[in-house]
């Protein structure tokens, strides 16, 4: 007897411990990081992801909020626009919104409300106000940029068929090549 009820109390510890773990894997959590902290020649911050579209509109606000995507994206847009930048130069990205590729349709069946269906009606969208600056210190480019990728299920190239972010760093890729160009421009 004592032991079925430790065996159950312990159970109800994990659960309680495995629900206080996912609850703070929601990027709309108040605590939850609003810009990057590691050093580097790009900086990167972003706006209350309650506020996206992504989550207000999704279909499923809930499921739509889970994991760390914001930082996902975020860590690969500093990573990628590192490479294409000069000596000296220093980019600063504010994300103000993003809709992932893809929507949550409620009322598909017991279950599928809780996946995403990627159809091209449903075009990853993002937008971000940004600076640049010379090596001394001068704004090269600045301003607000509205990405949307609307042919994102028909191009190649992409980050890898299993990233659940594939079209939104694509869409990434696409603005970094047009606005900072060849290293070093």
């Amino acid at each position: 007897m004592k032991r079925v009820i430790l065996t159950s109390l312990m159970v109800l510890a994990l659960a309680v411990a495995g629900s206080a773990d996912a609850r703070g894997k929601r990027v709309t959590d108040a605590d939850y990081p609003r810009q990057l902290t590691t050093a580097s020649a790009v900086s990167v911050d972003w706006t209350d992801p309650n506020q996206f579209t992504d989550i207000r509109y999704s279909g499923n606000r809930w499921e739509a909020a889970q994991g760390n995507w914001v930082v996902d994206l975020a860590t690969y847009l500093q990573k990628q626009a590192g490479k294409k930048l000069a000596n000296g130069q220093q980019l600063h990205v504010t994300i103000t919104d993003i809709r992932r590729a893809g929507m949550y349709e409620p009322g598909r069946g017991m279950n599928l409300d809780r996946v995403r269906i990627i159809k091209d009606i449903y075009p990853p969208r993002m937008t971000l106000n940004f600076s640049l600056t010379g090596a001394d210190g001068q704004v090269i480019s600045e301003g607000e940029r509205k990405l949307v990728d609307s042919a994102f299920l028909m191009g190649s190239g992409l980050v890898s068929d299993t990233d659940p972010l594939r079209y939104e760093k694509r869409m990434l890729d696409d603005w970094i090549n047009k606005e900072l160009g060849q290293k070093g421009v």
